[in-house]
């Protein structure tokens, strides 16, 4: 098990970056070789699935994924979504918290990631890995450029 953790303040209003965080097909623009396909008709909520398919052509991997917890912000309460993945690759979870600030919002994205097949030795690297790809994700997704590394 890996757990880490993304947190990036933003100007944008907690709505907004709750829509930019959650628009699960706008993730593949953000990481290389990935598309998304969202099973599910209508807008996100508890019960939507979507698939991260990445690779090139026979070498790819799916990451199908569900939501579990849906709570959109409103005024003076933060908006979590939790989703589960329930691939035979990727397992785990993760978290997307956006919680308003005086100059905008706060996102923190947690997830905790297990790919089958590697050793708990392999714990740190998959961590480090994973800061990095949902990092430069959630800084795409939030419209910011490049960021310094954590």
């Amino acid at each position: 098990m890996t757990v880490f953790r993304v947190v990036r303040a933003t100007p944008l209003q907690a709505g907004e970056a709750w829509r930019r965080l959650t628009d699960w097909p706008a993730h593949a623009a953000q990481v290389p070789l990935t598309r998304i396909s969202v099973a599910t008709e209508g807008p996100s909520g508890e019960g939507t699935l979507f698939v991260a398919r990445t690779g090139v052509g026979r070498a790819h991997f799916d990451d199908p994924m569900e939501i579990v917890r849906w709570e959109p912000p409103a005024a003076g309460r933060p908006g979590h979504c939790r989703l589960e993945k329930r691939g035979r690759v990727v397992l785990g979870w993760a978290e997307i918290e956006v919680r308003e600030s005086p100059a905008g919002s706060v996102v923190t994205w947690t997830e905790e990631l297990r790919v089958r097949g590697l050793p708990a030795a392999a714990g740190p690297l998959v961590a480090r890995a994973g800061r990095r790809v949902f990092g430069r994700a959630v800084d795409g997704l939030l419209g910011r450029g490049p960021q310094p590394r954590e």
